[in-house]
């Protein structure tokens, strides 16, 4: 009898065990899992991307040679291409948002190149806000060095634009380009001709195009390798930015993108900027209009103190693990990025115009908020 009852109190205390963890488990361990996947889970799904993303295909990197006192017949013969006997029309098409300093860096750097600047803007960003039309109210203010005659001027939208709630907001920007796409022809580009598709922020350096409307022989389409910086040119990330592309524009066949096109990717032309702003209201502003507006999880991201905290750190805006494809890429960008005291090689017109804008140069972290 008395081992029976042993028995009994032994397999209570079992069972008193065995519930005391299944209460630890369910009411402790298991919210907190819960928790730290809402706080953090897609932070980890991009530090495992190396499991389920395999790094793009190389580029096939073509060596950039330049030097103010070279001539160009020399500099077309360093790249194994031809000199023109004049050269080829050049036209400049972007789709703007706000980026009323960066576009007038830009215009200012390539306005010896161009023949013909396209530019395109809506009342709507691709997620659906409601925005004025900056280029328009700026245009008489910031961009009169622009004659009239070269420039090619569109806007869409009506009434908050196309978005729909629920709408992957790359329908709206696919929307947009091929807007840019009709107006690029209606400016008149004809076969042939250099056509510049970047991002306002995507600055080729004005001699890179020089040297590509002035020689024969390169690939029709072209990827170029621009130095990547992040809220300023203080902090420089790397040389991974290959978006921006020019075409030789062929009818019927070149089409307004911002994907890869070409294999070819030409070293060292230029420089992109991102969150480059001025006023900490427009990084706000650019980080609910972003494409990507998942990344907003949480309403603090939003802060006024927070964003300036996070710029004159260097630190993620959106809390994200850098976008690499290998672990060893991830590990080696975590933290903050190293701050560059170098302002050469830089835009000519914002190093001539520093004071203008210091707030892009090393030492001037803190943005404006009136």
């Amino acid at each position: 009898m008395s081992d029976c009852s042993s028995k009994k109190r032994n397999y209570n205390i079992a069972q008193e065990g065995l519930d005391f963890k299944t209460f630890i488990y369910l009411f402790i361990l298991l919210p907190l899992s819960i928790f730290f996947i809402y706080l953090h889970g897609q932070k980890l799904t991009y530090f495992l991307r190396p499991l389920w993303q395999s790094p793009p295909k190389p580029f096939n990197i073509l060596p950039h040679y330049y030097h103010p006192n070279a001539s160009m017949e020399l500099l077309c013969t360093l790249h194994g291409w031809n000199i023109r006997h004049s050269p080829r029309r050049v036209f400049d098409a972007v789709l703007f948002s706000n980026e009323v300093d960066m576009l007038t860096i830009r215009w200012n750097e390539l306005n010896p190149y161009i023949t013909q600047f396209v530019l395109l803007e809506s009342n709507s960003t691709f997620t659906g806000l409601s925005k004025p039309l900056a280029f328009a109210e700026n245009r008489h203010k910031s961009f009169e060095f622009v004659e009239p005659t070269r420039l090619s001027y569109g806007h869409v939208g009506g009434g908050g634009g196309r978005w729909k709630k629920g709408e992957n907001p790359f329908v709206e920007e696919s929307f947009q380009r091929l807007a840019l796409d009709q107006l690029i022809k209606l400016a008149g580009i004809k076969e042939d001709d250099l056509l510049i598709m970047s991002d306002v922020d995507e600055i080729p350096s004005g001699h890179t195009i020089n040297l590509l409307r002035w020689c024969d022989g390169y690939p029709p389409v072209l990827h170029l390798q621009l130095r990547n910086y992040l809220y300023s040119y203080e902090y420089y990330l790397d040389y991974k930015s290959w978006r921006a592309s020019v075409h030789l524009f062929k009818p019927g066949k070149t089409r307004y993108a911002h994907f890869r096109q070409s294999n070819n990717l030409l070293a060292d032309s230029g420089w992109h900027c991102s969150f480059c702003f001025r006023h900490i209201r427009d990084f706000v502003f650019k980080m609910k209009a972003y494409s990507h507006t998942d990344r907003v999880r949480f309403a603090h991201y939003l802060n006024p103190k927070r964003i300036q905290d996070v710029i004159c750190k260097g630190t993620d805006l959106f809390d994200m693990f850098p976008e690499e494809h290998t672990f060893r890429e991830i590990i080696g960008k975590l933290g903050p990025i190293p701050r560059s005291y170098s302002a050469v090689h830089l835009p000519r017109y914002l190093i001539q115009n520093a004071d203008s804008y210091k707030y892009l140069l090393p030492g001037n972290c803190v943005r404006e908020t009136a």
